[in-house]
């Protein structure tokens, strides 16, 4: 299923992308699409046989604004330098172990929401991920067979970062990843079965209508499974938890001088096979 929500920021409701490709309203019959949800087998089927049936209510698709489709996040776990490719181009060995880091539900904003480059930023970059949504509890898993089964469903995310904030202030990379509007979500999330293989993804961004970023989930260092695995070994994940799991090469910081980091008036356009495209207009924050 490809689930979304619809509506004024705040306000979105649930709604279904039918195989046919016609928004579907389900307002009536789950409250939101959230964790409570993916946790609900039941409901989840509930949906599965209304979808089926053909009988929800349809919604004017080129009239509500798409709003993230995943509400009440818990958390954010991001993986960092997790494609062979990306690490290359940065010049960084490839790690040992996954690099995690957060970033606060509040970065999160609809698919084709304005993104705000933020005060005294010189260096905001874009990265296209897979997201992966969690739809059970997953605490001490013993393998990455283990990690892909708490796998709700797979999204498109942008982990826009700012470089100089996240590597040239100090401390940890959190400051670079967390200013506002820096993690756009959606169009959809969809459920796991639709994706049989997340290792074999193509993704894909482009600047102002050029193509920057052209790589596949084949090159990550860790895949799913054993993203989820480890990271299950440090938190417990909860239902309507995301990871992010990495961006391939291609982002600004690997570019040489002067490199080409996000200004005003720049639109970046980014797609994960099967998972939808996104689009946004930068702005002074």
């Amino acid at each position: 299923m490809k689930l979304l929500r619809v509506g004024t920021a705040g306000a979105e409701r649930p709604a279904l992308l039918d195989a046919d490709g016609t928004l579907r309203d389900l307002s009536a019959l789950v409250d939101d699409i959230d964790g409570s949800l993916l946790a609900d087998a039941a409901a989840l089927g509930r949906v599965r046989d209304a979808a089926a049936a053909g009988g929800l209510p349809v919604l004017d698709a080129a009239g509500p604004r798409v709003g993230p489709p995943l509400g009440r996040i818990g958390k954010i776990v991001c993986i960092g330098l997790n494609y062979h490719d990306h690490a290359r181009e940065t010049g960084a060995e490839p790690p040992a172990e996954p690099v995690v880091f957060f970033k606060a539900p509040d970065t999160v904003v609809g698919p084709h929401d304005t993104v705000l480059v933020p005060r005294g930023s010189a260096k905001t970059d874009w990265e296209v991920e897979l997201a992966v949504v969690i739809g059970r509890t997953a605490r001490y898993l013993e393998s990455a067979e283990e990690g892909l089964a708490q796998v709700a469903g797979y999204a498109v995310a942008h982990d826009v970062s700012e470089r100089e904030f996240q590597i040239e202030r100090g401390g940890t990379w959190d400051k670079g990843k967390n200013c506002e509007t820096f993690n756009p979500l959606g169009p959809w999330l969809v459920t796991a079965d639709e994706v049989p293989d997340p290792q074999r993804l193509s993704l894909r961004l482009w600047v102002n209508g050029e193509l920057k970023q052209d790589g596949t989930t084949a090159e990550q260092i860790f895949p799913v499974g054993e993203v989820v695995r480890y990271v299950s070994q440090f938190m417990t994940l909860y239902p309507g938890d995301v990871i992010n799991t990495g961006t391939p090469a291609g982002v600004a910081m690997g570019h040489p001088e002067p490199k080409p980091y996000l200004r005003a008036g720049d639109v970046v356009e980014l797609e994960v096979e099967g998972l939808g495209r996104q689009r946004q207009e930068f702005k002074d924050a």
